[in-house]
């Protein structure tokens, strides 16, 4: 069978845009279809622009840490509206230069919204038809909404934020997740009084439970304040804008914004993929399987519409690694269990491999090595920040399994700390690494004894 091209992409987000890329220089002929800007969630409305956010935010402690330092700071302002406008630049740049790479390659881009129609055939909403040998889709994911709660449709989600007109001074965050806590913390910093709300009793849920207490500990030092066990039951929007909450706890608060960061879905809908019987779990992701392919042999998917690892280098890895293995010499394995993720709060907090929790119930013994302590940026600014770093170690083979780092730049602590542990490094090797001094990373290589050992069920000494 003929077919119009080799590779047909949907959706131009970092996994779809790689993937087409290195497709199109294997020399498949390749077309990817966008309904949106280029560059997906990441670039245009996640993870570039929140981390611009978020170093936005730290100004605030720099101009109150100068103090400690000799420095006399006069009064500051903020103006979220310049910040808005620098952002729109940065990730417009950033949209052309993918657009760019995209040319470069040999990809055709399409900007229409696309869908499957048939067997190896997508249609576009031009009403074009084309068929492709290999389909891949690469849509993402979608903030969540609970229509169920009363009045939802006056809360906006992290797809918002970004472009306010104005800057709320009061500001509900809905969750406990990643997102919510990025959010809850650049916004704090930025002069808003937020409240954040979840149905748990901490943040951040599937995170090292050490870890999880130290983020809510320096988000409370930042004013942040917290109502655990608690949603919204009905939120109204009064004549002046303000949202009046009504919370499950009987309480009722009112703010200028409600935030819902209560987690993402795949973007399946509307796809066309029940025509040709794709499998999809529960929560509508596309079911995929170790070499990226759904149950129908030319439909694949990458990134968070697989809801597997919901991070953009993973969908970079696997769009690469899918291309790779379709037109090319093959694919090298993916290392699931070594990806690092980051919660860019203030401080970070960066995890790779096993949490304790998860350790005591895949090993059978293995060690916990920990260091808290006060940074020395600390010792003359006066601020109350801490610093906890954690290994967890296979007592049988001294392997590091585990890393956790809450302190400023863990970012760039854990991705290294990943680069060693994909290595299969033991605790010997971080022992056998000579300290850079004086830094908080020297931490990681001079923990010499464990604070606790597990063993067949049982903690100890």
């Amino acid at each position: 069978m003929a077919f119009d091209v080799d590779f047909f992409v949907i959706g131009a987000g970092s996994g779809g845009v790689r993937a087409a890329r290195i497709a199109a220089g294997h020399g498949a002929k390749t077309i990817v279809a966008e309904e949106s800007r280029i560059g997906g969630t990441c670039v245009i409305r996640g993870c570039v622009p929140k981390k611009l956010y978020v170093y936005a935010s730290r100004f605030a402690d720099e101009f109150a840490d100068a103090a400690g330092f000799g420095w006399t700071v006069g009064e500051t302002r903020f103006d979220w509206p310049s910040l808005v406008a620098a952002k729109e630049k940065e990730i417009t740049r950033l949209s052309a230069a993918y657009r760019a790479n995209l040319a470069a390659s040999g990809a055709e881009l399409i900007e229409q919204r696309a869908s499957i129609v048939g067997p190896h055939r997508v249609r576009l909403a031009s009403g074009r038809e084309v068929s492709a040998r290999h389909v891949l889709i690469a849509t993402g994911s979608r903030p969540t909404l609970h229509p169920e709660i009363e009045g939802f449709e006056h809360a906006i989600t992290s797809n918002e934020i970004f472009d306010l007109p104005v800057f709320p001074k009061r500001l509900m965050v809905v969750g406990g997740g990643y997102i919510a806590v990025e959010f809850a913390s650049l916004m704090q910093r930025l002069g808003a009084q937020v409240t954040e709300v979840m149905r748990g009793t901490n943040v951040l849920r599937g995170f090292d439970e050490d870890m999880r207490a130290g983020v809510r500990d320096a988000m409370l030092r930042a004013g942040v304040a917290f109502r655990f066990g608690s949603l919204p039951k009905r939120i109204e929007k009064l004549r002046d804008g303000t949202r009046r909450v009504a919370l499950s706890d009987g309480h009722t608060i009112e703010v200028d914004l409600v935030l819902a960061a209560t987690g993402r879905h795949p973007y399946t809908e509307g796809l066309g993929l029940e025509s040709v019987g794709v499998k999809l779990s529960s929560h509508a992701a596309i079911l995929v399987d170790k070499e990226l392919t759904s149950n129908v042999p030319w439909l694949h998917a990458v990134g968070d519409v697989t809801d597997h690892v919901n991070l953009t280098p993973v969908a970079i890895r696997e769009g690469h690694a899918l291309a790779d293995r379709l037109f090319g010499a093959g694919a090298r394995a993916i290392r699931y269990d070594t990806v690092a993720s980051v919660v860019f709060g203030t401080p970070e907090l960066g995890a790779v491999g096993m949490t304790e929790s998860e350790a005591t119930v895949r090993l059978e013994k293995f060690e916990v090595y920990e260091a808290n302590f006060r940074p020395m940026k600390a010792t003359l600014s006066g601020s109350g920040e801490r610093a906890i770093m954690k290994l967890i170690v296979d007592g049988a083979t001294q392997k590091v399994l585990g890393a956790h780092i809450l302190a400023e730049n863990a970012g760039e602590m854990i991705q290294l700390v990943a680069l060693a542990m994909t290595m299969n490094a033991t605790k010997d090797d971080f022992d056998a690494t000579v300290a850079v001094h004086p830094t908080a990373a020297e931490e990681l290589v001079t923990m010499r004894k464990p604070s606790r050992r597990y063993d067949g069920g049982e903690w100890m000494a």
